[in-house]
């Protein structure tokens, strides 16, 4: 999916010095929500003098802000009678098992058929509703990229959403992923503990940077195979691709990610197994398991999604290559 940008430039004057960075965002748009606006701090996609700044950061007169938006995070969506495959579901949240192909949230250029429409429709979110705070009104609390499979928790009312959201910010939600990586991952396990921020030359992908947002994965070895690896990866942090970017840079990038493997799925020696990485279409990176205390009961709760067909699929054609 391309993204389109949205650019809005401030310069801080004298009544504005000494305020906090995100409280100033937060003045200059007021018709979006403060988490949607911390998002955009966080990814580098508001910036002070064309560089990061942690949200606290107290601003000084004459400094340049920039903030552009790559999607357009409204929460409110046409509810869309499309299917789901619900995990678990109660009156306060929903888990959601979301295949490859689905985009989470509309944005530039997808305004409908996402995770966030089926979602409107399948909680009873009314589109007349006389209520403007609750018409169609979702809880995503946090995204899987379009060509990613698995496990997503979604909020029924705003109350569940800030407290999963807080959760998530204070690390206390488990999340824990399946990838295919390109080559011979020799460590039984790791951790990769590099900065992200968005690619200063394309503002659409992100990149390691040391002025970045902090960002930790762990990965444990699953399965070897000549000229891949499966992984188990534990993410600390939810950075914006982040283990796309961090198995990237250890140099065993995600299989079937065009955008930072860098045409490694091309130097696939063996012709039908390219061929079925290429029409996977998808990235082979699954969230498979959840785990989360419910906002209501307190309960300790965890769920998995086992790995769909079509990349077990290129598993098992890996395997009988190697035998």
């Amino acid at each position: 999916m391309s993204e389109t940008a949205e650019s809005f430039e401030f310069t801080v004057d004298d009544a504005d010095e000494g305020k906090r960075f995100d409280v100033f965002v937060s003045e200059q748009f007021e018709d979006r929500s403060r988490s949607q606006l911390k998002k955009l701090i966080d990814e580098g996609s508001a910036t002070v003098n064309g560089g990061q700044a942690k949200s606290s950061y107290k601003l000084r007169a004459g400094e340049r802000i920039q903030i552009e938006f790559t999607t357009e995070d409204d929460d409110r969506f046409t509810p869309e009678d499309i299917p789901l495959n619900i995990v678990f579901e109660d009156e306060y949240l929903a888990v959601i098992n979301k295949p490859a192909g689905m985009v989470v949230h509309p944005g530039a250029g997808v305004s409908n058929g996402t995770l966030a429409n089926a979602v409107a429709f399948h909680f009873g979110i009314a589109a007349e509703s006389t209520d403007e705070s609750k018409k169609n009104r979702v809880g995503i609390v946090h995204r899987l990229d379009k060509e990613t499979s698995g496990l997503i928790v979604v909020a029924k009312n705003e109350i569940t959403q800030d407290r999963l959201s807080e959760q998530f910010a204070s690390r206390k939600v488990s999340k824990s992923y399946v990838a295919l990586v390109h080559g011979f991952v020799r460590r039984l396990n790791g951790k990769i503990d590099v900065p992200i921020a968005r690619d200063r030359k394309n503002r659409v992908k992100m990149a390691v940077d040391k002025n970045g947002r902090n960002a930790l994965t762990f990965y444990k070895v699953r399965q070897r195979f000549e000229r891949f690896t499966l992984l188990d990866l534990d993410i600390r942090t939810g950075r914006t691709h982040q283990i796309r970017v961090h198995t990237a840079h250890i140099k065993h990038p995600v299989v079937g990610d065009t955008v930072y493997n860098e045409g490694r799925d091309n130097t696939i020696p063996d012709a039908q197994l390219k061929k079925a990485v290429r029409e996977l279409d998808r990235f082979f990176l699954h969230s498979e398991k959840l785990e989360i205390t419910h906002p209501v009961s307190k309960e300790r709760m965890s769920f998995e999604a086992p790995l769909p067909d079509e990349l077990i699929s290129i598993i098992t054609m890996i395997r009988e290559r190697e035998h």
